[in-house]
Formats: structure tokens, sequence, C-alpha cells
């Protein structure tokens, strides 16, 4: 457990301080794991990575505040070796390492007086297989095997490659110098200033000077790479892959020019830096897929390059919102920094939400930002059971601000920024943002900065809103009644409650609440804020009233029985993005026992046959959730299977195999989901094509387009017996293309016969999938077979751990048990998080006892009345 010394010494105020002076925050109201004495300014790195020995060497010297006079400096070291630390005019120091708090104390023999220094270490470390420090990732290719060397530092690791003050409150600027094999390429943030040939196949690579940012943000690179740039105003906009696969790299290259220049006029400041590299690399990690390090965006591979022979429309779309969410940090997150973990949504939230603004606002005609429900609907399902936590959450330790990164922080807080916007208007919150971002460049901040600049360009009280919705955890619940229309107007009567799956007679918690409504099919739109529980308002025309019309709010909508048959009524003609919010409530509801769970159903029945694609995409997720539901029940699945399969059919018939010219990117996407999700219900015509054209594929070129290469080898793989599944794994052997070696290895892993994904798991635990790939493998075992996945993972504990990256330790075990609905998964959960987790790092954990419980409960209260609508439905 680490111990805390937030405030210790609050003299170091002015020296942490950014140097602009403009920050409200200061050392005192942050926390800390670090004394505050000694402050940072500087870093000069010099190392030399050995690849093949999976070491480096280094010295750093390190320009250091002393705030008074003090013996003894502690900073963040973790796996490193000292040979050596001395301060000019003090003399050497004595290393103490204490490897549980990830520190290193350095005690001088006379006090170092306060005012300017230089701290000089010579240490050593290693280079992992994991995502974290500086890590090396091997890679296939026809001339071999190849090692490339990557760093991943958010959130904590910083300190396992530079001994350093590893909180992002404490920014500094960065003079980077490695030493490399010759005719390699070296990346880092900053471009490169100098190259030196040493001689002996080594040179000497020199970095030009960082600005001031955190040390999670630091980055370097190094192997045998492939860079493509274009010139975006006065930034070197670039992009880097292993060689030969430029061309994959194309789309997101040619991309992130115009998202740059709509980012700096958005947020009313250029990008600072002279370049920025978006960097592929093969492999994968539990943890992340793609880092925001200042100026050399990490991604690996699946989430940057577009490649013909596997990539979807859905593929593509993701590269497109990755590559903005991730610029959106260099200026949310780099250039403005939370000051500690506790405001991680302050980098996520925004980042996720200014990824949909870029894309509704470039590419218009994938309708993304219907996609901004099914990012509430995740977040609101970890939001509704106990185990969640306030969008601003308390962090202690290095596994809980591990642990933060997740639908909370990410969906709930892009979710609330919708609605905040929706509430004060587009053009007040982006001056609100712009005055944000001027106030603060360079600095660190809490969340309360932002709110106060919004509501000053607003001219509109929000941050009482934005309280409620960021420091209580947990969701609204509308319920609404409405009155007979008289005078072309509708009455309405708002009450708030609370939507909690697992603690149903808790008391509400209070929050004020912006809600908007309409009558379907008029175009006025009626706004309230609800306040002290209640609200009304009066809407123009007469008809079936939507509430939450546009979907911007972040609360559930229960309507009472009378009012819901009229919006049932008229669901064919809402909106799209209101159709999947009313079938998305409805179905939460029906599940919490709050309304007929058929209801939802009814509503699958009722989507016409020319709704928006994304909304029979939500209709087969439905169907298929409730499959999974009936998974010991094989005679009444049967029964709805028939049923499913007869709903979903019809679409995809039209939709067909092949692509139609000038079809749009969401129904490329629905042909994938309704493969995918035919299969799933074992739909006997899809499962025969899919294999129909795996086997032909080897003849026919057109028979596995790339954009149906991964829905059919999913439909393969989910449903391969022993002949089946050992043509997939000789397959997987065999081919050279990470991104379709990878997938391959995913579908052995996503079998349904339970004795193959015993084997999956298995070859997980081996060689030949490659160090970041076997955790992966065993979370799509987990996905279909979650008890035997996590008795596997608990029984080869160490040997699973050690295909885990650092930031997913405490969570990677626990997580894999989500899925099951098994009452005696509970117990092992709690007693693996007791034997092997501190108690501070049982947050996962925890997710996994109310899920299984929560959906032991909905499958009990909801299956009878499911079965009976099938029946009735015939």
């Amino acid at each position: 457990m680490l111990v805390f010394a937030a405030g210790s010494s609050l003299a170091a105020t002015t020296a942490a301080a950014p140097a602009s002076g403009k920050s409200a925050v200061t050392a005192a109201t942050v926390t800390t794991q670090l004394p505050r004495g000694v402050v940072p300014t500087h870093y000069d790195l010099a190392f030399t990575p050995d690849a093949d020995k999976l070491t480096f060497t280094a010295s750093v010297k390190i320009a250091v505040d002393v705030v008074k006079p003090t013996s003894t400096i502690t900073l963040h070291a973790a796996d490193l070796a000292f040979s050596k630390v001395e301060m000019a005019g003090v003399g050497a120091a004595k290393v103490t390492v204490d490897a549980e708090a990830q520190t290193a104390t350095f005690t001088f023999d006379k006090p170092v007086s306060a005012g300017a220094h230089v701290l000089a270490i010579d240490y050593s470390g290693k280079i992992y297989k994991q995502a974290a420090g500086l890590f090396a990732l091997d890679y296939d290719t026809d001339q071999g095997k190849k090692r490339a060397l990557y760093t991943q530092f958010e959130n904590s690791d910083a300190r396992r490659f530079i001994p350093s003050w590893d909180e992002p409150f404490f920014k500094a600027t960065y003079d980077v110098q490695v030493t490399v094999p010759t005719g390699q390429m070296a990346i880092g943030n900053m471009p490169i200033a100098k190259t030196e040939d040493l001689g002996g196949g080594k040179s000497k690579v020199t970095f030009a000077t960082s600005p001031k940012m955190s040390t999670y943000l630091l980055f370097f690179g190094l192997g045998d790479f492939d860079r493509a740039t274009a010139k975006v105003g006065d930034v070197e906009m670039g992009v880097i892959t292993k060689k030969g696969d430029l061309a994959k790299a194309d789309f997101a290259l040619k991309s992130s020019g115009p998202i740059l220049q709509w980012y700096n006029d958005y947020f009313g400041a250029p990008y600072p830096l002279p370049k920025l590299d978006h960097i592929a690399a093969p492999g994968q990690s539990q943890f992340f897929s793609a880092m925001e390090n200042w100026g050399a965006i990490f991604y690996f591979e699946y989430a940057l390059l577009d490649d013909p022979a596997i990539s979807t429309q859905n593929d593509r779309e993701n590269i497109y919102t990755t590559v903005a969410h991730e610029m959106a940090h260099q200026w949310f997150g780099d250039l403005v920094t939370m000051s500690w973990w506790d405001d991680l949504w302050l980098n996520e939230g925004f980042a996720s939400w200014m990824e949909g603004r870029a894309t509704e606002h470039f590419h218009p005609e994938w309708n993304t930002q219907l996609g901004a429900v099914g990012g509430r609907e995740y977040a609101m399902g970890l939001d509704s059971l106990a185990t969640t936590h306030p969008v601003v959450q308390h962090v202690e330790t290095v596994d809980q601000a591990s642990q933060a990164f997740d639908g909370i922080t990410y969906q709930k807080g892009e979710a609330v920024i919708r609605m905040l916007e929706a509430y004060v208007g587009h053009d007040a919150w982006r001056d609100g943002v712009r005055a944000y971002i001027k106030a603060n460049a360079h600095g660190s901040t809490q969340t309360d900065d932002l709110w106060r600049e919004v509501e000053k360009a607003a001219g509109k009280p929000i941050t009482a809103i934005a309280h409620d919705f960021t420091l209580q955890p947990g969701i609204p619940l509308i319920t609404v009644d409405t009155g007979a229309c008289a005078a072309g107007k509708t009455p309405v009567t708002l009450t708030q409650g609370e939507f909690s799956r697992d603690r149903p007679t808790k008391t509400p918690l209070a929050w004020r609440v912006p809600v908007s409504a309409q009558v379907a099919g008029s175009s006025t739109v009626a706004k309230t804020l609800v306040v002290g529980g209640k609200g009304s308002l009066s809407v123009d025309g007469c008809g079936p009233v939507i509430v939450n019309a546009g979907q911007a709010g972040y609360f559930r909508t229960l309507y009472t029985p009378k009012a819901f048959a009229g919006v049932s009524a008229s669901f064919a003609k809402l909106p799209a993005i209101d159709q999947l919010g009313v079938m998305s409530d409805a179905w939460a509801l029906g599940l919490n026992g709050q309304q007929a769970v058929t209801d939802a159903l009814d509503l699958v029945m009722a989507t016409p046959a020319d709704a928006d694609p994304q909304v029979w995409g939500k209709v087969a997720g439905v169907l298929t959730n409730v499959d999974g539901m009936y998974e010991s029940a094989p005679a009444d699945r049967a029964a709805f299977r028939k049923l499913a399969i007869a709903r979903l059919s019809p679409v995809f018939q039209k939709v067909g195999w092949t692509a139609k010219p000038g079809e749009t990117g969401p129904v490329a996407t629905l042909r994938t989901t309704l493969i995918n999700s035919l299969s799933i219900l074992g739909d006997p015509a899809v499962i025969a094509e899919a294999k129909r054209r795996y086997a032909a594929d080897k003849t026919d070129p057109a028979a596995v387009p790339g954009s149906l290469r991964k829905a059919i080898l999913a439909s393969v793989g989910r449903n391969a017996d022993a002949a089946a599944w050992d043509a997939l794994h000789e397959q997987a052997k065999a081919e050279k293309t990470p991104l379709i070696r990878d997938q391959l290895y995913t579908q052995l892993a996503s079998v349904q016969d339970k004795a193959l994904a015993a084997k999956a798991l298995d070859l997980a635990l081996t060689d030949e999938p490659g160090e970041t790939l076997s955790a992966n493998m065993i979370s799509k075992v987990a996905q279909l077979h979650p008890d035997l996945a996590f008795d596997y993972a608990v029984a080869h504990k160490d040997a699973v751990n050690g295909k885990v990256d650092a930031a997913s330790a405490t969570k990677f075990i626990p997580g894999l048990a989500r899925g099951s609905a098994d009452p005696a998964m509970i117990g092992k959960v709690r007693a693996y998080a007791e034997a092997n987790l501190p108690a501070g790092s049982r947050g996962e954990a925890e997710k996994s006892v109310a899920s299984i419980t929560d959906r032991i409960k909905a499958r009990k209260a909801a299956l009878p009345a499911i079965t009976a609508w099938v029946s009735k439905k015939g």
C-alpha cells in the first residue's frame, strides 16, 4: 500500500506550478505519492537499448528545484538498478529501493540546499515483452522474425524506464539521446535534431528539446520502419509502420491533416509541436489500443492500418475515430493535463466526445451520432450497479489508477459532455473550451477549471448540474406521465428517481436533469430542468410524447403503460436516434422488472424494414442477448432462435453477401453485423455459406472479400468441429501478415465447442501465438466459456499473469468471470481476489461479482415472460 503525501511540502507550490502561472491548481490541492519538497524541471536522458538481451543502460541528469534543505530525495523507480547517483556540489548518494512502493530514495551525507540543482543518475533496466515501460514486439516477415521497441508509460510506467517524478502534475522538459543500430529508425516526441555515426554499426540520435509535459507522455520507438509524411501548415504529419505497410496507413495519414486543422480552430490554439507521428505496431494489449504520446501517437496495428485483405467498414470508422480521439488528446491531456488521476475523465471523456464531433463533421454519411447512444448504454450498464463510481473519482494507488480507465471515465464522461453541450449550446461550449485551453496551456487542471470557463462563456449556470453528474455515481430515472392534449399542447409530468439494477430499495440520489421532449413527428422541442425530483413540460402538438428527444440526456426514461403504448405505436416513424433510445430504455427497464420485458421485443417486431442500419444493429443485439440467456434451456432456445432468425433473415436477404455499388458505410457494417448475429443464432443457411466461402478461398478470390473475412472466419471458428479447428490452426501458423494471423488465433479461441475452447487455452500459454496475443485468446474463450476461462487462469495464475501487461495485472483474471451466470463463480472470484489482490485493488473483482449476480437475477425474472411471448408469436 502506498502512502500519500499530499501537501506535505506546501512551499513547493510555486516551484511546481506551471511557468505561465495561469493554472488554478497548486501542489497543495493535488493528490501525490511523492513528497513535494523537490520538483523536476528538466530531464537530460541518454540511453542504449540492447534489443537482443532485453536490457538497456542509461544516464539521466535531472534539473530540480529544492524547496527547502533536505538530505533525501525520493522519486519513482521500478525494476531499475542504480550504479551511481550524485549531485554536483553535494556528492554521491546512498540508494534505497522500495520495490513495493516503486520508489527510490537517495540519501546524501549532507543536506542539499534550497535552490536549483542537477541530480545525475547512472542506471540500467529491463525491456519487457508486454506493453509497459520500454518493451519489445516480435513479428514475422518473409525475411524471418523481427523485433521492434516501443514505450508505454500511461498511467504509471515511465518509472520503469527513467527514474522520475512519475505523476501527471510534475511537468518538465526533456532532452533525449539514444545509441541505436545504424540503419534502424528511432522515433521520439520531437524531430531528430542530429544523428552521429559512431562506427561499429552504431549511431547516436539526438532529439530536439520537448515542451513541458508529464512523464506518461514521453515516447521512444526503434525498428525497421517506413515513414510517410504530409505537411499540414507548419506541422509535419507522419505515419510510421513496419517496412512494407505504409500503404495501409494512407487512410490515417489523409484523415489526420483535416482533423488537425479543424482542432486548431476548435481549440483556438494551434498544435504546438513541429511534428505529429502516428506509429503502428504489431501485437495487442489488454489495457489499450492507442496512446496519445505528445507528437508520437502509438497504435497497435489493428487500430491504425486499413488492410484491404481483412479490414471492414467498421474497422475504417474505428481507425478514424481512434485517430480523432488521440489527436484530441494533444490538447486535452497533453497541452493541458489533469493534475491527478482523479480527473482522468478530463482526458478520456473529452477525447471520446471530441472524436464523435470530428467524425460527425467530416463523415456525416456514417451517421455516427447514433453511436453515442450505444456508448451511453455501455456506461449505464456499469453505472446501474453498486460497484460504479463517480466520473471524478478518488484514486490512491497505481492499481486504482489503472482501473480508472473504464466505461464510466470514457463513455459516461462523453455522455455528460454531450448533455451539457446541448444544454448551453454548441457555440458557448466551444468558447468555454477555448478559454480553458488558453488559461491552462502547459499546465495542470482539475474538473472545476473547465466548468468555470464554460459557465463564464455560456452565461448560464452549469456547475451545479455538472457536479450532480460527475461527483456522484448513478443514473437518474425520469418517469413520464402525459395528460390530455388541450389547445394544441400536451402536458407532461416528470418525476426523478434512480435506475439501479442491484439496489431497488435504495433512496434515490438527487440530480438537476436537463430534459427535452417533443410530440412524435413534431419539429418543436420543449426543454426543462428537473429540480428537486419534479418537473413539467407543455409540449406543442397532440400525440405520443418522446422524452429525451435527440437522446442528449444521461438518464433512463420510464413511461406509464398508457404513454408507452403511444410511443410504441409511433415507433416506426421516430428518428433513428430516438428509436435507439426508446428501445434501449425499454430493454434495460424490462430486464430490471420496471416495465414488461416484452415491450422491447415488441419494438423489435415493430422495427420497419427501412429503419436505419444501426437500428437494425440494435435489434440484432437484443436478439443475440436473449439467445445468450437461454444457454441452459436448449428447447426454449430453439423456439426463440426460429423467431429471431425469421426476424433478421429478410433484412439480411436485402443486404446480401455482396456489396452493391454506392452502398453506404452503415449498410456495409450491417452486413457483417447480421452475418455474425445469424451465425450466433445458429442460422444454418448463413453458417453453411460462410463455410462454403471459407473452403473456396484458396481457389476463388471473390469467395472471401477482405470486408467479409472477419465475419466469415468468426462464423467458421465459432461453429468449428475438431477438423475445422485444426485447419484454422494450420492456417494461423502459416500466416505472415500480423493482422490476419492475429484474427485467426482469435477465432481459434472463439469456438463454441468446450473441448476445443480448452485446447485454445492451452495453446494461448505457449510461445506460438506471440507474447501479446495470449491474453487476448484467453479473453475470447471467456466470452463463450467464462467459467472455463476463469478456472483455467486461476489454475495457471503465474503463467497467465506473465502474459498480461502491468496496467492490467489486477483486472485481467477477475474480469474473465464477468460473463458467467453460475452462482458458484461469485465465491470463486472473491476467493481469488482475497488471496491475490491488495484490498484496494479489488474493484474489477467486485464488478465481476455484481455482473454475475445481476445476470442470474435478470434471467430468472425475464425468461418466463420472454418464453411465453415467443410461444404466443408462434
